[in-house]
């Protein structure tokens, strides 16, 4: 059966995008440190949509512990979607190298790991599709998150990267720039409404962009001009303003 690896499968956007597949035949692999509430979300998959879904316990940040993961997987999925990520503090990152070091792990190094695992097997294989979960963020450093945004600009240039590397082999390769979205990475914080995503929305532009073969998309599609308009501020102006 073909099947979608979901890496850190505890965001908010995998359950509707995991139905968005299944619903289309695929079986269901769910991979993130929260097992048990994997393993809901599986038996619930499984019922719902009479498909194959599994979950298994998988850090990010565990790099040693990658290349095993990978090879006992039941068989090799077709579609690996990577959602893995942490906001942070960047007060506590200032402060302590250690906090940061998760942060830029947690969103770049562990990432980088498992999908050059994953980009060796599709390689091999000449088929497969990679989607990467990147952030408007790192378009630009402000003061209230840089550590994060200098992790997803790094994730982001990989993808690019990895795109070009895997292009010859027929392996597609999807980045996809978030804005705000409704999910408990940003839970207690305040964000413009009317800009604000729901995971189901952004499901629903990832699916639709991966089938469509697109290489990059913006989630909402008004990030387009939000980030166009945000990235033109000269630096020498951007650094005077209050940029949270």
């Amino acid at each position: 059966m073909r099947s979608v690896l979901f890496i850190g499968a505890g965001s908010d956007i995998t359950r509707p995008l995991a139905h968005r597949y299944a619903r289309a035949g695929y079986g269901i692999v769910l991979a993130s440190r929260s097992l048990p509430a994997l393993e809901r979300m599986a038996d619930d998959i499984r019922i719902r949509f009479n498909v194959d879904a599994r979950a298994y316990a998988f850090d990010v940040t565990r790099t040693e512990m990658h290349a095993s993961f990978y090879a006992a997987l039941p068989e090799p999925p077709e579609i690996v979607v990577c959602l893995a990520g942490t906001l942070g503090e960047q007060a506590l990152s200032e402060q302590d190298i250690g906090a940061a070091r998760q942060v830029i792990d947690a969103n770049f190094t562990g990432i980088v790991s498992i999908l050059h695992i994953v980009a060796a097997d599709f390689e091999r294989r000449k088929k497969g599709s990679i989607v990467g979960v990147s952030s408007v963020a790192g378009e630009r450093g402000r003061k209230s998150n840089y550590v994060y945004a200098a992790a997803k600009a790094g994730f982001t240039a990989f993808l690019s990267g990895l795109r070009n590397r895997l292009y010859p082999s027929h392996v597609h390769v999807l980045t996809v720039h978030p804005g705000f979205i409704r999910t408990k990475m940003i839970a207690g914080r305040e964000t413009p409404g009317i800009i604000t995503a729901s995971p189901e929305q952004v499901a629903k532009d990832i699916y639709e962009a991966q089938r469509a073969g697109k290489d990059f998309i913006y989630s909402r599609w008004f990030w387009r001009y939000i980030m166009l308009l945000f990235t033109m501020i000269p630096e020498s102006v951007a650094k005077k303003l209050d940029l949270r």
